[in-house]
């Protein structure tokens, strides 16, 4: 099976709508369940990708001068003619992704999720703030948010519509244009969506697609962008952030995870295995969020993986209906072969599915156990529908293994009485508790991690003013007798000074007083 191939090809026009100036190859994109050629898509070079981010600077100069009303109204419109498109983009997805019917659907709504919640928290987001002027009283102090410009989005292949949006809507809504790079594995879906932004929005280069595979993604990188968000592997998040220092364009990264389950042994043992499964297997367990290792105590360890392995029996592979589609990337398979592989020749149990449980773009879902921080199951990032299960004899033991990470992006703990301490323990940037991935659903909060999870938060406000550039202000409201910003100072300054010293922040009335005060606010 064979994802994305370039191809000869003398189609070129110069516009943005999948065509590239002078490029004589194409892109091909095929459906991974079948095979089948499904279209192709210029390649852009990098004069294509400068001139696409060109034509987005001229839009963005526009676009950020527009009442946040206007804007919202406009991100409006676009939401409801990808809407009335529900199906056709479902079916794209459905079909270039290679996830079944109704997880196309799910990504669709969440993505338009976004671009409502964008339009509406971006104005309160983005107000300007009044902070303390101190000492210098006389000023008034703020803090402003502005738009960047042009954010360059290089997204994934795993979701392609939802991960991508989470920037899109919030740079847009911060008042930038937006130059997207989609995965070269699926491509059509993003020129799917630039085809109703062109028809929507009254400036047609506010959102672009460049389409091509690394290099056109490096490209962009070192294109006069003013901000990237990347999503994908740790090792090409690096590569991206070498391309952008050549002109020092700050990044965001949403990079990969292994996210870890913590079970306890007073936790909703049902309900704990069916969130496992979903957790570990949902989109075949392609990704950064699935579960992808379980710490499960001693005492309900057998009890659980019973309920585990019963529920994943239940679970249909492949077909329109089927709970796990295809595997989107031929070399991701070769990945998964590689850790189950490993896992079982140190001594991992296989309960269901395993190394021979492969058959072209499909994998049935494996439950191991009798696993360890010795196995590349464990340690690396698997991205497929695994669910490895280490039995713990107690709940340290559980968050030290959670810890023992490079990666550090989302978690879950089910528990009673100790889940929110366990939580707060677990070293990673988001946490369900008695849940798996919510935190994803939930469009008011920061979504990013730590480590080799990369940095920079997308979603919630935090999202909106990480497309934003921040401007502090002191505006001098009116003058005092004594200008510390002088040179004309009168001889006992110094003294002057050593006095306010020890009363504003030594042993003084003043420092005592606040001191105090804050104490018994504590």
């Amino acid at each position: 099976m064979v994802a994305a191939m370039a191809t000869p090809s003398t189609t070129s026009n110069g516009t943005s709508n999948g065509t590239s100036n002078g490029s004589q190859e194409r892109l091909s994109s095929y459906n991974p369940a079948t095979g089948d050629l499904l279209g192709s898509v210029a390649i852009f070079s990098a004069a294509d990708v400068d001139a696409a981010v060109a034509r987005a600077k001229i839009a963005a100069e526009t676009w950020s001068t527009r009442s946040f009303a206007t804007r919202a109204n406009e991100l409006d419109a676009f939401r409801h003619a990808l809407a009335a498109e529900a199906d056709k983009l479902a079916d794209i997805l459905h079909r270039e992704n290679g996830k079944p019917e109704l997880e196309a659907l799910t990504e669709v709504m969440m993505s338009l999720g976004h671009l409502k919640h964008a339009a509406g928290i971006a104005e309160k987001a983005l107000a300007t703030k009044k902070v303390s002027s101190g000492l210098l009283a006389n000023f008034r102090a703020t803090i402003s948010y502005h738009a960047l410009g042009v954010v360059g989005v290089i997204g994934p292949w795993n979701f392609p519509i939802n991960t991508p949006m989470g920037s899109i809507a919030y740079a847009l809504a911060a008042g930038n244009a937006v130059v997207w790079k989609p995965s070269e594995l699926t491509p059509l879906i993003a020129l799917e969506i630039e085809k109703i932004a062109a028809r929507t929005f009254a400036l047609p280069d506010l959102l672009q697609v460049v389409t091509g595979a690394g290099a056109t993604g490096a490209a962009l990188a070192k294109s006069a962008v003013n901000k990237i968000s990347f999503t994908g592997s740790a090792a090409t998040g690096k590569r991206v952030m070498l391309a952008a220092a050549e002109r020092l364009t700050p990044v965001l990264m949403e990079l990969g995870g292994k996210d870890a389950m913590i079970v306890t042994d007073d936790a909703d043992l049902e309900k704990a295995a069916e969130a496992a499964v979903y957790g570990g297997l949902s989109n075949a367990g392609q990704a950064c969020v699935a579960i992808e290792r379980v710490y499960v105590s001693d005492a309900i360890h057998d009890r659980f993986v019973e309920e585990v392995v019963k529920q994943v029996k239940e679970l249909k592979v492949g077909g329109d209906d089927g709970h796990l589609g295809a595997m989107t990337s031929e070399a991701q398979i070769h990945i998964i072969r590689d850790h189950l592989e490993d896992a079982v020749k140190k001594g991992a149990k296989v309960h269901t599915g395993g190394p021979g449980a492969i058959s072209g773009s499909y994998i049935q879902p494996t439950v191991l156990t009798n696993v360890n921080h010795e196995m590349k199951i464990m340690v690396e990032e698997t991205f497929g529908p695994v669910i490895p299960i280490q039995k713990v004899k107690s709940i340290d033991e559980a968050i030290r293994l959670a810890n023992d990470s490079k990666f550090g992006l989302g978690s879950s703990v089910f528990a009673k009485k100790s889940a929110r301490s366990i939580a707060e323990r677990m070293r990673a940037g988001m946490t369900s508790i008695n849940s798996v991935m919510a935190f994803a659903g939930i469009y008011g909060l920061p979504f990013g991690g730590v480590g080799d999870s990369g940095f920079g938060r997308i979603h919630g406000e935090e999202g909106i003013r990480e497309f934003s550039r921040v401007k502090a202000t002191a505006e001098q409201s009116f003058s005092l007798p004594m200008n510390m910003m002088s040179f004309r100072q009168k001889g006992d300054m110094p003294k002057q000074l050593r006095g306010m010293i020890k009363n504003l922040y030594g042993d003084g009335i003043i420092s005592k007083a606040g001191d105090l005060l804050r104490k018994i606010r504590i």
